[in-house]
């Protein structure tokens, strides 16, 4: 028996139409009115109510061989995705039920239950199982204490950092015992975020000079984490800076992106012959079994205010181009968000 709520008869999508080449166009996309099937034995239909943008989209837009799957062109996109259960076909999930999934880009969308995490909006915003306590924060949380094999009295040096990732790892380091957290950021106004609100011991505005200056001055005992979310100048000052024994988590390289021609490597590579250091490359996708332990552990620091998150919120799915957009070029502090 399918239990059903009314709904329209067309769900607005974001289609790919071309594959951007550089920085991604308007004319590569297309919001697309598509009819709404009801969902089949085993399904739920999702009506969303926040979609979630990330920089590893852009990566999904081109052909090239990746982790993942590439988006296929003139089809709807995938992301993250919080909504509620409108009508179900499945055992376990029922109209009403909020559930977390990876059908966004879109208003409604027809899931597999076995792909569906149900989210309860009395524990936490709903919006917050896309950011803090979703697979953002679990990516800042794998890749700080496991990759980088954080331990207490650790330097720690984060690019990104008032981003949604960023700003989560700082803190996570900050609650664990780190020697130091340092930060960069786009603006003096993240800056200021970034030590008025995160904790930061220090922070710096990487347009306002070279990196390696200041991230001498701000860590001048150097650092033995650095957590990359930039790349290019970023990684090359880190390593500069890396102490003896020093690890790097590469989580992401924002600023190679949209780079039509490959970017030149650091040229400082072999101080890791010198500091024994170690640079390592992850996905949050192969640590989900630190899930259980990620939500144990950083669920009451949210609770209690001892982890701070912001996030930044775009109204209308016709507006999640633009939200995206909006990631690239660094205008969110924390997550970017929209909401349907």
């Amino acid at each position: 028996m399918t239990d059903t709520l009314s709904t329209p008869a067309v769900s607005r999508e974001w289609y790919l139409l071309s594959r951007p080449v550089g920085l991604p166009r308007p004319e590569d996309f297309a919001l697309v009115a598509a009819p709404i099937p009801q969902p089949g034995p085993g399904q739920v239909l999702v009506r969303n109510l926040y979609l979630s943008v990330d920089p590893y989209m852009r990566g999904r837009m081109s052909a090239a061989k990746s982790y993942v799957a590439p988006y296929e062109l003139g089809r709807a996109m995938q992301g993250g995705a919080v909504g509620e259960v409108v009508a179900s076909a499945a055992d376990g999930l029922a109209v009403g039920d909020h559930v977390l999934h990876f059908l966004g880009w879109r208003e409604y969308a027809v899931v597999d239950a076995g792909h569906a995490v149900t989210v309860d909006p009395d524990a936490a915003p709903l919006s917050a199982y896309l950011g803090v306590l979703g697979m953002t924060g679990l990516t800042a949380y794998a890749g700080l204490l496991r990759t980088a094999a954080f331990k207490a009295g650790d330097d720690v040096f984060v690019s990104g950092a008032a981003g949604a990732v960023g700003s989560q790892v700082g803190q996570i380091a900050r609650l664990k015992g780190a020697g130091r957290v340092v930060g960069s950021a786009g603006s003096d106004e993240k800056v200021r975020l970034l030590l008025d609100e995160y904790g930061f011991d220090a922070a710096f505005n990487y347009k306002a000079g070279p990196v390696h200056e200041q991230l001498a001055q701000a860590a001048p005992d150097g650092v033995d984490v650095y957590f990359d979310n930039v790349g290019g100048d970023h990684l090359e000052a880190a390593i500069g800076s890396l102490n003896r024994g020093g690890r790097i988590a590469i989580c992401g390289m924002i600023s190679v992106y949209n780079d039509t021609e490959p970017a030149p490597g650091p040229r400082n590579l072999s101080r890791l012959i010198q500091t024994r250091g170690r640079i390592e490359g992850f996905l949050v996708g192969d640590h989900y079994d630190l899930q259980p332990r990620f939500v144990e552990e950083v669920g009451p620091w949210v609770a209690s205010g001892a982890l701070k998150y912001r996030e930044t919120v775009v109204e209308g799915v016709e507006n999640t181009l633009e939200a995206f957009l909006g990631v690239l070029r660094g205008d969110n502090v924390g997550k970017m968000l929209v909401r349907l």
